[in-house]
């Protein structure tokens, strides 16, 4: 497993996805959601680098909030 940006680098990359990008965050979460079904983070980061051009960083930024969302969902 790849290792994860703290909590202060994830949300001050999440801030500059949309300036980026061009794309709200809940944009890129509606992406996810709706791309394929892969299982692995590195899998779900490798795609939305080929599929939608985006920087490493960014994209790991995007399925971490996406996992962490699901991972609330599913608490709640």
């Amino acid at each position: 497993m790849s290792q994860l940006f703290s909590q202060e680098t994830h949300r001050n990359l999440l801030a500059r996805i949309p300036a980026c990008t061009g794309r709200e965050i809940s944009d890129w979460l509606r992406t996810v959601e709706e791309g394929p079904s892969l299982f692995r983070f590195e899998e779900k980061v490798s795609w939305l680098r080929s599929e939608h051009d985006l920087a490493y960083g960014h994209a790991k930024a995007i399925i971490h909030e996406y996992d962490l969302r699901r991972a609330a969902r599913k608490l709640g």
